[in-house]
């Protein structure tokens, strides 16, 4: 055997065992890893198409179609209030409901004055006085919101106040009794639902952080 024969296969030896040293430090493409098509590797962006950073808030998206008056008016709250978030808000108005509708439904309009207006107040005693006056009695027990959501909400760049609209679905029980004692509607078991509609106003960005029930509907 000849030198030149000698050489070439040491060197056959040594790319063999440089292939497979290769192979053990970067392994093997299996299954669907094949390269690249040329016209993969690199795709243009779709003239038209505009990152929004951020995207939309989910806060606001969540209750309100993205781009309606009522997502706008909402935006326009959060210029001027940052801190303003409509989860939170949507949390005090299920407390405020059942506060406010069961203290109506009792009578003791007093407890709640602060969280109604001038208008709601007055049409809630007037109410009241008018059971009082028939002698009626009311015996009422909350048992739960069964829907909620947001209604609508409006916003006075002006004025900067703003009010949003809630629809409750809520269920109670009630007992309206006689000066006699006698029941003459309701029942101690039977639940009933209530449907209302309330819209609750506030001026943002002003130190008082509470809202008040401006209307009442269905």
């Amino acid at each position: 055997m000849n030198n030149a024969l000698i050489q070439l296969l040491v060197l056959a030896g040594i790319a063999v065992f440089l292939i497979l040293k290769l192979r053990s430090v970067l392994g093997t493409r299996e299954g669907f890893e094949k390269p690249p098509l040329a016209d993969e590797v690199k795709k243009p962006v779709p003239r038209g198409f505009e990152v929004i950073e951020g995207g939309p808030d989910r806060d606001i998206t969540d209750h309100a179609a993205d781009g309606s008056p009522t997502a706008r008016a909402l935006a326009a709250m959060k210029q001027v209030e940052p801190d303003f978030s409509v989860n939170t808000f949507l949390q005090g108005a299920r407390g405020a409901y059942e506060m406010i509708l069961m203290a109506f439904e009792r009578g003791d309009i007093a407890a709640i004055r602060p969280f109604l207006s001038q208008d709601v107040y007055d049409s809630f005693a007037a109410a009241v006085q008018a059971r009082e006056e028939q002698g009626l009695t009311v015996e009422a027990n909350f048992v739960g919101i069964r829907e909620m959501a947001l209604h609508d909400a409006t916003f006075d760049d002006a004025t900067r106040e703003a009010e949003v609209s809630v629809r409750f679905t809520g269920e109670l029980t009630t007992v309206v009794r006689n000066k006699a004692g006698d029941v003459i509607e309701g029942s101690p078991t039977e639940g009933k639902r209530q449907r209302d509609v309330w819209t609750f106003a506030r001026v943002m960005g002003a130190a008082d952080p509470n809202w008040q029930l401006v209307a009442t509907g269905e």
